[in-house]
């Protein structure tokens, strides 16, 4: 039985278009719309809040009560 690769960050960083986010082999932008509808709505304030968890798994909007999993965007 093979296991799941788990994806984690190294780091993320936002632009007005997308979320980019460092893994250690390379770097992946995702639009904001792929990512969600409420990060797609949205301010860039908001978005810039980003939190990325100590594992590098998630990432959280505190001000937007929004987590996504890296697995889920980058898989």
């Amino acid at each position: 039985m093979r296991t799941a690769e788990v994806i984690t960050a190294v780091s993320i960083a936002t632009t007005e278009d997308e979320l980019v986010i460092r893994l250690v082999d390379r770097e992946v932008r995702i639009p904001w719309e792929r990512c969600s509808p409420v990060l797609a709505a949205a301010t860039a304030e908001d978005r810039r809040r980003a939190e990325l968890s100590p594992g590098g798994y998630g990432i959280h909007w505190p001000t937007l009560d929004e987590d996504l999993s890296i697995g889920g965007l980058v898989g």
